[in-house]
């Protein structure tokens, strides 16, 4: 594949994925916003997070088990999501580059 068409594939796929988000925020645009929707929404994120932060932490060796752990003692400490991720992405790269990736 050339690098015109690598990069003709990566901007579809960017456009795609855009035109469903944008989709999605259009469409719940027409919906009635109930207590519960709200409820569902307010804690959708968490739990896509979660289910993609436990199975590449089970998958994962000591780095992974060692940056949740250090993102969640970020997180009670901080309060700040983003913070805490960041300080676990940085834990990690730490313990793979002083003790090796597993």
């Amino acid at each position: 594949m050339s690098t015109a068409n690598a990069l003709l594939v990566v901007f579809a796929m960017a456009l795609v994925t855009y035109a469903t988000r944008a989709g999605g925020i259009f469409l719940v645009g027409f919906m009635p916003m109930s207590a519960r929707m709200e409820s569902f929404l307010r804690y959708l994120a968490g739990s896509v997070l979660v289910a993609l932060v436990v199975p590449a932490t089970v998958r994962g060796g000591a780095e992974a088990y060692v940056a949740v752990g250090v993102a969640v003692l970020g997180m009670l400490a901080l309060r700040r999501a983003l913070p805490a991720i960041a300080l676990g992405i940085l834990a990690a790269a730490l313990w793979r580059a002083y003790m090796g990736a597993s």
